[in-house]
């Protein structure tokens, strides 16, 4: 009977997912959803975040001798940018805070303790990049969103070690290829470039561009391309000289070492309809400076939250310069657009030379990574190489 009874508990295993909040057992599209198992993370002593399904979220942090704990991230945004959120401590030394229902998405955010801003101690799934580290929180819907990680073919993401004559050191990118990759097709190829804060590796591993793309060719919404992602860090941000150095340094980098890096080691198309360069806030300044003073390279550009003055970029009064350019973008969030932002002068300047673009507002976000995985899925990469697929 005794064997009976546990061959029937096994049998029974399958149907019920065992894991705890943070598992890392699978690519979760909810790591941080409530768990009737209640367990937590390995090494940690208490569970933070823990995301109920009514989309509110309950921090903690254990601290008896702490006097002070705030909450503070991505997820307060408008009249409420930059809020600070208290904790409550229980007798214990116990410190919580509640907040939501926030709509579902991945958030960044930060505890500050005794007016010290650090990450969560306790969440597993951390942030880095050029920038000190932050803690993410995955608000889950009813099934996995756009940028998540579904049953779908996926692409490879492969990181290439590299010397450049022009840092005068190694240096790495991330490549994307599309599900299915065939040496002996030709692939048209984005640049997508980083911001102050980020790395190479910010766009896949905080932004899921590659599962965005991977969802994007499953729905049949994009054509299929590489997406090389490099770091397009040449100065030390806080440089006093770094505006003045930087623009020069990323032009050469991506013509004299990536380009060719890249057209060497990938089966691409070699002529400007098969390229294209994009990135957000400093990187989108780059891909404008490198891309519109570069046409004969460069077919395509998109400015992800992030503009420079025309004068920067002299073609822009080029009254053939329609002609030159095959697709333009220029995109940027809902609570980062105003009169007198950078995007919104860019954009109003190009109307009055009757340049050709097209100019998107949207996104829950503002300069975060929330409008730009928005602008990804929704405009730009939809409507990348379009206009050239038969070139």
């Amino acid at each position: 009977m005794k064997t009976r009874l546990t061959l029937f508990l096994l049998m029974l295993v399958p149907f019920f997912r065992l894991s705890a909040q943070q598992p890392h057992i699978n690519i979760d599209w909810d790591p941080q959803r409530t768990r009737p198992e209640n367990l937590v993370p390995f090494s940690a002593n208490v569970i933070s975040p823990e995301v109920i399904d009514d989309h509110t979220v309950i921090f903690r942090l254990r601290g008896p001798n702490v006097s002070s704990v705030k909450l503070t991230g991505t997820m307060f945004v408008g009249s409420e940018a930059g809020k600070q959120v208290d904790f409550t401590k229980d007798e214990k030394g116990l410190w919580t805070c509640k907040i939501g229902p926030l709509e579902p998405d991945i958030y960044l955010y930060y505890f500050i303790i005794d007016g010290v801003k650090v990450i969560d101690p306790n969440n597993t799934y951390v942030g880095f990049a050029n920038m000190p580290a932050f803690s993410m929180l995955w608000v889950h819907g009813d099934g996995p969103a756009f940028y998540d990680a579904k049953n779908v073919p996926h692409g490879d993401l492969i990181t290439h070690y590299y010397y450049s004559s022009v840092s005068n050191g190694q240096r790495e990118m991330l490549v994307y290829t599309p599900p299915s990759y065939n040496p002996k097709k030709k692939y048209p190829v984005l640049y997508l470039l980083g911001g102050s804060g980020d790395l190479a590796q910010t766009w896949a591993f905080h932004g899921q561009a590659n599962f965005i793309m991977d969802n994007l060719l499953a729905e049949e919404k994009a054509l299929p391309m590489i997406i090389v992602m490099p770091n397009n860090q040449l100065v030390h941000r806080n440089d006093p000289k770094h505006t003045e150095l930087t623009f020069k340094l990323v032009e050469r980098e991506m013509k004299e070492v990536i380009l060719p890096y890249i057209e060497s080691h990938y089966s691409v198309i070699k002529n400007k309809h098969g390229r294209a360069i994009s990135g957000l806030s400093m990187g989108g300044r780059h891909a404008q400076y490198v891309g519109l003073n570069n046409l004969d390279l460069f077919g395509s550009i998109g400015l992800l939250s992030s503009a420079i003055a025309v004068g920067e970029t002299p073609v822009l009064k080029d009254p053939d310069v329609n002609s030159k350019i095959d697709y333009l973008f220029l995109g940027a969030g809902t609570h980062e657009t105003r009169p007198g932002a950078r995007h919104e002068v860019l954009h109003n300047d190009l109307l009055k030379l009757n340049v050709k673009h097209e100019y998107y507002v949207g996104s829950r976000g503002a300069h975060d990574l929330i409008t730009w995985r928005h602008l990804l899925y929704y405009r730009f990469l939809p409507n990348l190489f379009r206009s050239t697929s038969g070139k």
